[in-house]
């Protein structure tokens, strides 16, 4: 993946440094703005996937940068608790609340628009911005494999394995996504439309990779996992009827079919078997697995309000439109 443009002081500082070999950097101590806090950890996090291209791997764990990504997160974390609110320990069995916190979630219907009016010229724009994850689809999720252990674990790969496609390449969510994208003539290369997304959509992902890479977050980043299972299974349906509308085939709505079938069983997985155990493991991290079903769940609103209101104004949704 290509090194993306800077949006700031501090995403031009890192993406300078990452062009040369591994040294010590002193990064601005004040970021611009959300894209340019966004965009700096979505790169530094990067270093932790499939990397860039002509970047040193080494970079990966350079003592400078971590500083440098440590600040940020602190950011990232503060706006994340003012978003979705501290944590808190639950009031009840960690399934049911997760249940009652995933059925009262009242943000704005993007996948009724995406199955009812979206032009296709809209959709387009929606499996851009949801490129960035889904060409990686579970791969932050499943750093939380070695951090669990027992009933949990059992059950995290149990999902995990059917984002994988049971070990076969063509079924895995990720390659299923790229059949999505060529029947929208879409750039299929992994991490092609970063540079076009805004500031929530690279929050979306950074949320993950803050969650999966910190031991001390394990139980965030599993509820985080059980919020986009349990609510999964109606918008995919929609989503698939939307391209259909557009005259989407088979091939072209399979990723979206995959996962109203495979999610409507990962959701009772994701609750009972992976956070319910997990939580009767480790009794004092059950507020951090409402944690990160709360940013979730909040972020996606974010995102999908800003995403509408850009399209109701008639405007595109990304930085500049595509070709």
């Amino acid at each position: 993946m290509k090194l993306p443009s800077p949006r700031g002081p501090v995403s031009a500082a890192v993406i300078d440094a990452l062009a040369r070999p591994p040294h010590d950097v002193t990064i601005p101590s004040r970021h611009s703005d959300d894209d340019d806090l966004h965009l700096t950890l979505f790169v530094l996090y990067e270093l932790s996937y499939r990397g860039w291209d002509g970047v040193d791997d080494d970079w990966e764990w350079q003592p400078s940068l971590i500083a440098a990504r440590t600040r940020l997160e602190k950011v990232f974390e503060g706006q994340l608790i003012e978003l979705a609110g501290p944590v808190t320990p639950p009031a009840q069995p960690i399934a049911r609340e997760l249940i009652e916190l995933t059925s009262a979630d009242t943000g704005p219907s993007l996948s009724k628009f995406l199955r009812g009016r979206a032009t296709r010229a809209q959709f387009r724009e929606f499996a851009a911005h949801r490129s960035v994850y889904h060409l990686r689809e579970a791969d932050p999720h499943t750093y939380a494999i070695p951090r669990l252990g027992g009933a949990a674990k059992a059950a995290l790969i149990e999902i995990q394995i059917d984002e994988y496609g049971n070990g076969r390449e063509p079924r895995m969510h990720q390659e299923l996504f790229k059949r999505t994208m060529v029947a929208l003539d879409l750039d299929t290369t992994y991490g092609a439309y970063v540079d076009v997304v805004p500031a929530r959509t690279l929050a979306i992902n950074n949320m993950m990779s803050l969650f999966a890479l910190h031991r001390s977050r394990r139980g965030a980043i599993i509820g985080h996992l059980a919020a986009y299972e349990m609510t999964s299974t109606a918008p995919n349906r929609a989503y698939g009827n939307g391209l259909r509308r557009l005259g989407g085939d088979a091939d072209a709505t399979a990723f979206y079919d995959e996962h109203v079938e495979a999610d409507a069983v990962h959701e009772q997985i994701a609750a009972y078997d992976l956070c319910g155990s997990f939580a009767a493991a480790e009794p004092g991290l059950a507020g951090d697995v409402l944690f990160g079903a709360r940013c979730a769940l909040a972020l996606d609103q974010e995102w999908a309000t800003e995403v509408l209101a850009r399209w109701d104004a008639g405007e595109s949704s990304l930085r500049e439109p595509l070709p």
